[in-house]
């Protein structure tokens, strides 16, 4: 089957598949749906397989451009980590990428990150480097957790298409130590504490937390299930402070205590990490068997992001917004990005496949056609990243500092799962 980027859309297969007087054609649609979803992951992978493995040193480049050629050596731990992640999921749970060249990759990564990525700190703690040189030199650390969490991540599926212990320890431990920056002491870090700098609770950090927990959990038993349970419960409820307004708006940055912050830093709006929050909080409330939170997580970090974050004008989600309608401080405030988009695909077909109510179908065909005909490259595979607020390609390269093998690839294989089990489960 093939596709051309403007191809008649979903809008027309949605209403079939809600309507439950044509059982037939909705599974034909959805399963067209699926398989244009498929495709696109192949060549995803196809892409960078081909264009990011360094042979010489080890790792992955990142910074590639729309044809594939490598335009900067750096390579940013954070991104390595992920690649190593993506590959290790898709080699033990898709039958079609279980090959050895995907397994051999994911290898060679996770050799490349436990030789360089880690950097002793002042502290005599372990911090990772933000990016190396080609061959493994630390150039710079951030003052934050997010390499570490990708550096867990990496470790924790690896040791899962391996069997190597030492991997799962390892990420066990590099845990505790984020929990200890996280809820104790943050001095490891090396972020100094200022007397103006009011601490926040930056909703990246407990979301980013919340998905350790579940990526450690998974299949392990129910002895690790219950050291994270604890844990968990306080992502979420770390989360849940987000909402603010009497639930009309969903804020980045709240005080420790929940409240609303002054400023631009507390009006700030991201509708894309409201939406991966959203479906961070679905799976945890499957888990749990909490139907209170899976409403929660669909109304307000779901639907209400959408609400507010998609551009009526030109189509695609907003990069940030102000609550009161200020002009964002970020540059790029009204751009489109990938990853938001992908989220969303995530989100909205996730609290479809958990609840059948068809506006939230509606929701995913929406940002289905806008993602096929906007960010998707048919001539020369992968997906552009930067699109200006008018949905036109404002960056042309395929990766770079902050784009690598992960949002697209994550959104497309999870987004294929749920189908296969809405397929599968369609009577």
């Amino acid at each position: 089957m093939s596709y051309s980027r403007h191809e008649p859309g979903l809008n027309q297969c949605v209403w079939s598949v809600v309507s439950g007087s044509q059982g037939t054609m909705s599974a034909v649609k959805l399963e067209e749906c699926r398989e244009r979803i498929r495709a696109e992951l192949d060549n995803v992978v196809d892409f960078w397989l081909k264009y990011s493995h360094d042979t010489v040193h080890g790792g992955f480049f990142t910074c590639i451009g729309k044809d594939g050629k490598v335009y900067d050596e750096l390579k940013y731990v954070w991104l390595q980590g992920r690649q190593v992640w993506m590959y290790c999921r898709l080699y033990r749970s898709m039958d079609r990428f279980h090959k050895p060249e995907i397994l051999e990759a994911a290898k060679a990564g996770g050799a490349f990150l436990r030789k360089y990525a880690r950097v002793s700190g002042s502290s005599g703690q372990w911090k990772c480097a933000f990016c190396l040189t080609r061959d493994g030199k630390a150039v710079k650390i951030q003052r934050t957790i997010f390499s570490e969490c990708f550096y867990i991540m990496a470790m924790d599926e690896l040791s899962r298409v391996t069997g190597d212990k030492d991997m799962q320890l390892e990420a066990e431990q590099m845990m505790e130590q984020l929990i200890f920056w996280v809820q104790k002491d943050s001095s490891g870090l090396g972020r100094p504490q200022l007397p103006g700098d009011v601490p926040t609770n930056g909703m990246a950090v407990p979301m980013m937390l919340l998905c350790l927990v579940q990526q450690l959990t998974e299949g392990r038993g129910q002895e690790v299930v219950q050291k994270y349970r604890e844990l968990g419960s306080w992502c979420v409820q770390q989360i849940l402070q987000h909402i603010q307004r009497d639930g009309t708006a969903i804020l980045e940055n709240v005080s420790l205590e929940g409240a609303e912050l002054p400023g631009c830093q507390g009006r700030l709006q991201n509708p894309g990490h409201a939406l991966e929050a959203g479906w961070f909080l679905l799976q945890f409330s499957a888990e749990r068997g909490d139907e209170e939170l899976q409403r929660t997580a669909i109304d307000k970090f779901v639907e209400l992001p959408y609400q507010y974050g998609w551009d009526k004008e030109h189509g695609g989600l907003f990069y940030f917004l102000d609550v009161d309608g200020h002009c964002p401080t970020q540059l790029e405030w009204s751009m489109k990005l990938w990853w938001p988009h992908c989220e969303a695909l995530i989100a909205f077909l996730m609290a479809y496949s958990q609840t059948k109510r068809p506006e939230l179908l509606e929701r995913f065909s929406q940002v289905y056609e806008y993602i096929f005909s906007h960010f998707s490259d048919a001539e020369n595979g992968e997906w552009f990243g930067y699109l200006t607020q008018e949905g036109k390609v404002a960056l042309d390269f395929k990766g770079g500092p902050f784009k690598g093998f992960f949002h697209v690839p994550r959104c497309l294989y999870m987004c294929e799962r749920i189908l296969d089990d809405l397929l599968e489960n369609k009577d």
